[in-house]
């Protein structure tokens, strides 16, 4: 927040320092949760005069740690961040000096975060001071400003997370308005409303799991012996102790020693379906399918799973995009960057496999003069100069 204060002007730096000095974050404490747990965090995020999200930030801080949700959380942003995107003006001419400053780490973050307020709902972004590397200006950092300490409702940030809406600083007016951008609408919650419940279920259904191997999985030990001297019941006892590899005992004469399996084999159905359809819930959920992330026995159905997820990698990307030009660039320009005219868009060029790429280059080498390079760029070989060809001289009067 000190941060944040430095960037006001003074009048708005005196009015803030009054509303909030710093944010006062709290260690997050780690309790389990019960779908009336989320029930009741969901009622209170959407109090139409006090809405407080804390508790639902919680759980999904807990749910994020389910592999399988992280897993199709990661996969379908990773398509979006792997596209190549370029700065473009009004006649779509690349930019290419100005599309060099958005190679960085901070845009990177940006990019990160704007797409996870796809699952978190409402996210206001940070961007750091301006500063100046190798002969470029570039953003200091681009960092989450933390969520329990936002009221998006009322377009505040809070000191405490238990602070009322009016005890908050504005980010949407004054100087707070040019170093803060926000990802999601006001109410928008995230997909991790939906994803949740499936991995509360889930782990619920893993310590039942956890807790029937443990009092049906292994053998049960019975000793059984007609001593009544303690120093052979002793004997008796510790040989179950140890009973493990190469485990063995010395016991009194008269002494057996029985192993009584379980006869309860349903824990497969009972349990690991379970586990199942949570984990097929969350995919759908999350990717609109299942086949990108589970197994697949159809090549003609995973197509069709994937073309769904290719829909919705589009609408993120869509997403960021309409962010990075309505918020980022204007932000940027009123900064001094070079963004004058510009706009942001994806490169939607196609990607050719190498045998195809092939067929096409010798097409084009064929029928076109090309220029030397586009492949030494491409390859990173260089050409000198075009190679003479070498045509072999006859004799005259060979053929008479």
């Amino acid at each position: 927040m000190d941060a944040l204060i430095a960037k006001l002007s003074k009048t708005d730096q005196k009015r803030a320092k009054k509303v909030v000095i710093e944010l006062m974050q709290q260690t997050q404490v780690l309790v389990k949760h019960d779908i009336g747990d989320w029930r009741a965090a969901w009622q209170m995020a959407i109090n139409h005069e006090r809405p407080s999200r804390s508790r639902l930030y919680s759980i999904y801080a807990d749910a994020t740690v389910d592999m399988h949700l992280s897993g199709c959380i990661e996969q379908r942003k990773g398509m979006v961040m792997q596209k190549a995107f370029r700065l473009c003006d009004k006649s779509k001419k690349e930019n290419t000096e100005v599309s060099e400053l958005f190679e960085a780490g901070w845009f990177k973050d940006f990019m990160n975060l704007v797409l996870d307020s796809r699952y978190w709902g409402h996210s206001l972004i940070e961007l750091g001071e301006v500063v100046e590397i190798e002969g470029q200006k570039r953003f200091e950092y681009a960092r989450l400003v933390p969520r329990h300490h936002v009221i998006p409702e009322y377009g505040v940030i809070i000191k405490e997370a238990s602070d009322e809406p009016q005890k908050g600083m504005s980010y949407q007016n004054g100087g707070l308005a040019y170093w803060c951008i926000e990802a999601g609408g006001p109410g928008d919650l995230g997909l991790l409303l939906k994803a949740a419940p499936q991995t509360i279920s889930k782990r619920h259904t893993i310590a039942f799991w956890d807790q029937f191997s443990e009092l049906f999985g292994m053998p049960i030990r019975i000793g059984k012996t007609s001593s009544r001297n303690p120093q052979d019941l002793d004997k008796i006892e510790r040989a179950l102790l140890n009973m493990g590899a190469a485990g063995f005992g010395l016991l009194p004469e008269g002494t057996t020693i029985e192993f009584v399996e379980s006869t309860r084999g349903d824990a497969f159905n009972v349990y690991d379906k379970r586990i199942d359809r949570a984990n097929s819930e969350i995919s759908k959920g999350i990717l609109g399918q299942t086949m990108t992330i589970d197994n697949g026995s159809s090549h003609t159905q995973s197509e069709v799973h994937l073309e769904v997820l290719r829909n919705l990698v589009s609408a993120d990307a869509d997403f960021l995009r309409d962010i990075i030009n309505g918020k980022l660039l204007p932000l940027m320009l009123h900064h001094g960057f070079p963004m004058k005219g510009l706009i942001f868009e994806w490169d939607e060029s196609v990607d050719y496999k190498p045998t195809e790429m092939q067929l096409i280059e010798q097409m084009l080498l064929t029928n076109y003069e090309i220029d030397p390079v586009y492949f030494a760029e491409k390859y990173n070989i260089p050409i000198t100069g075009k190679r003479e060809r070498f045509e072999p001289q006859l004799s005259k009067g060979f053929f008479d």
